[in-house]
């Protein structure tokens, strides 16, 4: 057989780096203040802890961790398989049942994570020539799950249920409205029962991702659709995660059974991914009956809200006034927004830090949590270090 002639190769000092472009775009990060980097915290940090979504303070309660611990006994570390193969645990159909049941629902299914939910719960209910409205505030999964439903997306104004339904009559055929109920941003809740008439109107379906109303909002913490009086109603779905308020991990969808039984059947994030974990199953059901048996625990995660934002308001201080458990303090930049947080955080203080491209207005924010198990010593000590460390500028008008 002939021989190939050999490859004229250069040395491998002039070969060219593939990756060079990501230098390019790590030097403009730094410029714009935009650099994002891993803090591994340790398990017994000293930090008052405002950055987290343990809305309810229960990811460390003994009830949570001892569901978690009973149900890794029980079940092993792992689902060891996507659901439909050997995933599928009696827990994780004991936690369907209760969340259903607790939100007011008829039917529930539980996911490794709130991003797999609303990718499955956009993904199967839209397709080609479905659309799909999503409001500009929206989260990223469900931006995600507009791009991946091959559906025509039309991306309306924030909570505006004028131009939902103007969008919605422009179009003929299945359409579906998808938002937030609270936007993680500034903390501001989505008029569910205008969108909710709007969508009867047109005869599209609702979906909601309660994730940051869960355990805050509605009766006991039952959720902001069912605050307004859409929990169960046959043209809506809910998309949550147990993450925020039960302090564990996994998502889940909830709404009419048939929905259930389609997501099943056609989500891809359901068929295709392993099982949520079994002690994240136990710890979310234990943080859930925690919920039911103390409801006062939402109620009191809003007047946290409350009492931040009047306090740091009443300082000078620019905030979006809370609907829930989020509170959003403006920054005059975002290397200022950054170096704010630092200063909080070497101050005793975790805060969250949003800026560009997570905030969809372009102005950075400390991010609040206002945790329900906060003290009014700790809420008075939170308000002081934000005061104290505050930057130039962020008393006066806001920038980007």
């Amino acid at each position: 057989m002939p021989q190939h002639a050999a490859a004229d190769v250069s040395p491998a000092s002039d070969a060219s780096d593939v990756f060079a472009w990501i230098d390019d775009e790590e030097r403009a990060r730094e410029r714009a203040g935009l650099v994002r980097s891993l803090r591994p915290r340790p398990a017994d940090s000293p930090l008052l802890d405002l950055a987290s979504n343990d809305y309810l303070g229960l990811s460390r309660h003994p009830a949570t961790v001892r569901g978690a611990q009973e149900a890794a006994a029980r079940w092993g570390g792992g689902a060891t398989g996507s659901r439909l193969v050997t995933g599928t645990t009696e827990l994780h159909e004991e936690l369907e049942r209760e969340l259903a049941r607790f939100c007011g629902f008829e039917a529930a299914l539980v996911l490794s994570s709130g991003y797999a939910a609303n990718l499955a719960a956009v993904t199967a209910l839209s397709g080609r020539g479905t659309l799909v409205v999503s409001d500009t505030g929206n989260h990223a999964s469900i931006v995600d799950g507009c791009r991946l439903s091959r559906a025509t997306t039309a991306v309306v104004p924030h909570a505006d249920p004028e131009a939902v339904a103007k969008t919605l009559a422009a179009h003929e055929g299945r359409a579906l409205l998808v938002t937030d109920s609270v936007f993680s941003v500034d903390g501001d809740a989505a008029p569910l029962a205008a969108h909710a008439e709007v969508c009867r109107a047109a005869g599209a379906a609702l979906v909601v991702d309660d994730a940051h109303g869960l355990g805050v909002l509605g009766e006991g913490g039952r959720g902001a659709l069912h605050a307004a009086g859409l929990a169960g109603t046959p043209g809506v779905v809910a998309t949550l995660t147990l993450s925020k308020s039960l302090g564990s991990q996994g998502g889940a969808v909830l709404g009419p059974a048939k929905v259930i039984r389609h997501l099943v059947n056609t989500a891809r994030t359901f068929i295709f991914d392993t099982g949520l974990a079994p002690a994240a199953v136990g710890a979310a059901l234990a943080s859930l009956r925690l919920l039911e048996g103390e409801p006062e625990r939402a109620a009191r995660a809003r007047e946290v809200a409350a009492a931040l934002y009047g306090r740091l308001t009443a300082s000078g201080l620019t905030a979006a006034r809370p609907d829930a458990a989020v509170v959003s303090v403006r920054a005059p930049s975002a290397s200022a927004a950054l170096r704010w947080a630092a200063d909080c955080r070497e101050a005793g203080l975790s805060v969250g830090c949003f800026r560009p491209p997570s905030v969809p207005d372009g102005i950075s924010r400390l991010r609040l949590t206002a945790r329900g198990d906060l003290t009014g010593d700790e809420i008075s000590r939170a308000v002081e270090t934000i005061l104290a460390t505050a930057p130039a500028g962020a008393t006066d008008s806001p920038g980007a």
